[in-house]
């Protein structure tokens, strides 16, 4: 089975490995640098981008408890879902502004720069959802290994997601990324995209779950309330937005990106720490504070969610767009 995959880091704290978690792998992400050459412009490189109707399959391994699952499964029907202010006619379930729908939209950019007369369109649903709660696998996994469980979801019109719980550690995982994201060729010898995503709580929250955990390294501030607190699932969050962007926009690697192709800057991960207006290392951004929990958050979600998203890079200005 043939294979790709990119590796995703969080902030830009993760550039500084300990010698025992260097990985070839690994690369720091920093911010658009406007003084770099025109080719190395974050720009479309002619492949494909993913379109039509696309089903989430999440394959859960490991132990998660309904509540944390809950929070992911909300989180991508809120990709597709409208805010409150749209029209009442809608079947689509509804969110107050700023909400994840609305910063999803961000995407829809990128089609339009390619065809601007007649962009294609892509949504997103709420697919199968596979369980692993015995981990047959073992609790240390390899690329192959996360791979194998990725097609075991559905792989036409599909985007599998594999999420490993908090006991559960992957080649690579906090010492060089915090997820990934690749294509295999399926059995129809179609290709067919996939992410993973792990729970970083007692790994490595301080490089995964950040800002609801003190950073391991760079500025120290207190760490935010997470808005459903759950450190870990809520990083997990914000990780597998970050990778859902990465994945629309360049899923085959020769879509949108910049840099080397086999260490690009996408979407999701050109503004590193970048939650809010305002942000600087260290410290996420002004956001919005729940007054009843404490919690930050940016986005709203369906069912009175709520979640802290990554900024994207908007590529009509080649800058970070936040939505508070």
């Amino acid at each position: 089975m043939a294979s790709f995959s990119h590796t995703h880091l969080l902030t830009n704290l993760l550039f500084l490995f300990s010698l025992l978690c260097f990985s070839s792998a690994a690369r720091k992400l920093t911010s658009l640098d406007k003084k770099q050459s025109p080719s190395d412009h974050f720009k479309y490189h002619k492949g494909h981008l993913l379109t039509g109707n696309i089903s989430i399959n999440l394959i859960w391994y490991g132990n998660f408890s309904s509540s944390q699952r809950s929070i992911i499964s909300d989180f991508i029907t809120s990709l597709s879902s409208s805010p409150s202010s749209s029209l009442s006619s809608s079947s689509k379930p509804r969110m107050s502004n700023p909400s994840v729908g609305t910063w999803w939209k961000t995407t829809e950019k990128y089609y339009s720069l390619i065809n601007s007369k007649k962009p294609s369109s892509l949504f997103l649903s709420m697919g199968d959802q596979i369980f692993d709660e015995n981990s047959s696998l073992g609790k240390s996994l390899v690329t192959k290994q996360i791979e194998g469980l990725a097609s075991k979801g559905g792989q036409s019109n599909a985007i599998n997601v594999v999420l490993t719980s908090s006991d559960v550690t992957v080649d690579g995982f906090c010492c060089s990324r915090c997820g990934a994201h690749g294509s295999l060729t399926g059995k129809t010898n179609h290709k067919f995209a996939y992410i993973w995503v792990g729970n970083s709580e007692t790994q490595c929250p301080g490089q995964c779950a950040w800002p609801f955990h003190q950073p391991i390294y760079g500025p120290q501030s207190p760490p935010l309330v997470a808005p459903n607190n759950d450190v870990g699932l809520d990083g997990m969050v914000i990780n597998l937005a970050s990778l859902l962007a990465a994945t629309a926009t360049n899923p085959f690697w020769n879509g949108y990106y910049q840099g080397a192709a086999s260490a690009p800057l996408e979407a999701g991960s050109a503004c590193p720490g970048v939650y809010g207006k305002g942000a600087y290392p260290g410290y996420a951004g002004d956001l919005l504070v729940d007054a009843a929990t404490g919690a930050s958050y940016n986005a709203h979600g369906v069912d009175g969610r709520k979640y802290l998203l990554p900024a994207l890079l908007d590529p009509s200005t080649s800058s970070c767009s936040t939505l508070v």
